[in-house]
């Protein structure tokens, strides 16, 4: 049996979709909770196999929710249930380690499949969630990941032409900089890459992709 907790603060809809999923052979609604915080207790308590969860609830949020459920049973499924389908919602709950996000306008039908799904550990998004997650990953992966985000925009410069062979006097005459300004940057770089010397940078560098060695 896939053992399931309903979250929602609204009574009407949870009996709803209790009857719904207990009438499914497979299925056990074990626990329910109408706010974040019950939901966090009695998930710890009860340790289901799926969470069906609202959003947007008084007090502690679906979101936040799902984030401290997670953190203590990271297999357990999340499936976000709710009216709001924007794009900072989906995202936020997909960073907190939703596995599913349907509109509460879904057909039953739909809904008992993606709990049975995310029961067998499986992904479920609607179809309109689904094509707006590729557009969105499509679009990060097309344009350039920031290498060494702990570095300013300036320090990377710096990295990049260290790794293109040129030494400070050419790298302050490029940039417009002042010798002083390059030393106090190239020392940060170390610092913040956690290298020793000007080699291991330009090789830390260079595996990242950058520089185009002479």
């Amino acid at each position: 049996m896939t053992r399931v907790v309903i979250v929602d603060d609204h009574p009407v809809f949870r009996r709803g979709l209790k009857a719904l999923l207990d009438g499914e052979d497979g299925l056990d609604v074990v626990g329910e909770a109408a706010d974040g915080l019950s939901a966090v207790s009695v998930v710890l308590d009860l340790e289901p196999d799926v969470v069906v969860m609202d959003l947007h609830m008084p007090g502690l949020g679906g979101v936040e929710a799902a984030k401290r459920i997670l953190d203590v049973l990271p297999s357990l499924g999340v499936l976000v249930l709710t009216m709001h389908e924007d794009d900072e919602l989906v995202f936020a709950a997909m960073k907190a380690g939703a596995r599913g996000y349907l509109v509460k306008t879904t057909d039953d039908d739909e809904i008992v499949r993606a709990v049975q799904a995310i029961g067998a550990g499986e992904a479920i998004f609607s179809a309109t969630i689904a094509q707006r997650m590729m557009g969105y990953f499509t679009a990060i992966s097309s344009s350039k990941a920031v290498v060494f985000p702990q570095l300013t925009d300036r320090e990377r410069d710096v990295l990049e032409l260290m790794a293109s062979g040129l030494d400070n006097t050419s790298i302050a005459h490029r940039l417009s900089l002042s010798g002083k300004t390059v030393r106090n940057r190239v020392s940060a770089i170390f610092t913040k890459l956690q290298v020793a010397d000007r080699a291991q940078a330009i090789v830390r560098a260079r595996e990242a992709g950058l520089g185009s060695p002479r």
